[in-house]
């Protein structure tokens, strides 16, 4: 599946591919729409002939060979542990995904179509404590469509995490690389993802100012002009921001950052699961010095001290 290149640098816009799950309860039949980012998503295929794996969860259907390369796939229905109809998945699709660099494939009931939709109409899920089997820390965000009905976008990377495919660790700073000292402003939506990060960069002796989106971000450079005036680059030496973010996504705040006189010449680097080469494109194109795909604790540390290293000089 290939990406929109009409999606401009600083849009706040996002197209997700809208796919379905089916569930039963009290012998009704129930319809979830969710959504996962289209950056995300490599094809969308027939279910293929599975190879079943001894000794993993049971939401892990098997195995299959996509063109020489071995990918996991899981059935998202069990995953949330919904009770399905018996003709549920007749026209079953498996979404193939990529993130981390890790190519994973779901099995969804239905994928229905690519929906384009503006970050500020996506609200945090923070709020939901449990939906259509789900609790909310695994939900990204929430928006709402025609006939009022309300889409989910799922946090996919949970289940990589689940499968232990994923296991970010920010392990030790390289031996030649000096210690820092400075602020860092540091964006993502996740507090798992800031933790690791916030602590990544803690190591090398920074301190940290965090936000949870892109709105938020800027809410939190205006306080720090307001603290340090036109002195703000001697104190605040790397924006640090996730691209995927309700209300405002990364590639939007970027634009906005580098369009303001105050902040334009404040490093960002990008430190995204998005790991397409469109996505890499368009953040360089938002003015960032450096897009790094969560988390590469070695390829982290490098980037950041070259990035702040640079605008040292």
């Amino acid at each position: 599946m290939k990406n929109d290149s009409s999606l401009k640098v600083g849009s706040n816009e996002m197209e997700l591919v809208d796919f379905r799950i089916f569930k039963q309860e009290d012998g009704e039949v129930y319809e979830g729409i969710y959504g996962v980012n289209v950056a995300k998503v490599r094809e969308i295929i027939r279910v293929p002939v599975l190879t079943e794996l001894p000794g993993v969860p049971e939401f892990i259907e098997g195995i299959f060979d996509l063109r020489g390369v071995v990918i996991p796939v899981v059935n998202l229905a069990r995953w949330m542990g919904v009770t399905v109809p018996e003709d549920a998945e007749k026209n079953a699709r498996v979404i193939i995904a990529e993130f981390n660099n890790i190519l994973i494939g779901f099995i969804v009931h239905e994928a229905r179509r690519i929906r384009r939709i503006n970050w500020k109409d996506i609200e945090p899920a923070a709020f939901i404590s449990n939906s259509d089997g789900i609790d909310g820390s695994k939900i990204t965000g929430v928006t709402r469509i025609e006939d009022d009905a309300v889409l989910l976008i799922l946090d996919l990377e949970t289940v990589v995490q689940d499968l232990g495919l994923y296991k970010p660790n920010v392990g030790d700073i390289p031996k030649e690389i000096d210690s820092f000292s400075g602020l860092v402003l540091l964006l993502d939506d996740s507090s798992t993802a800031r933790k690791i990060v916030k602590e990544a960069v803690e190591k090398m002796g920074f301190d940290v100012i965090e936000a949870s989106d892109g709105q938020d971000g800027l809410e939190r450079l205006d306080e720090l002009y307001a603290m340090y005036e036109d002195n703000i680059a001697k104190h605040l030496k790397l924006i640090i921001s996730d691209v995927e973010m309700p209300l405002m996504d990364g590639f939007h705040f970027a634009a906005n950052v580098k369009e303001d006189g105050r902040f334009k010449n404040i490093p960002i680097v990008f430190n995204s699961s998005i790991s397409d080469h469109f996505s890499e494109i368009r953040g360089k194109d938002a003015g960032a010095e450096a897009y790094l795909v969560k988390f590469d604790a070695n390829l982290f540390y490098g980037e950041v001290a070259r990035v702040v290293r640079a605008h040292m000089k």
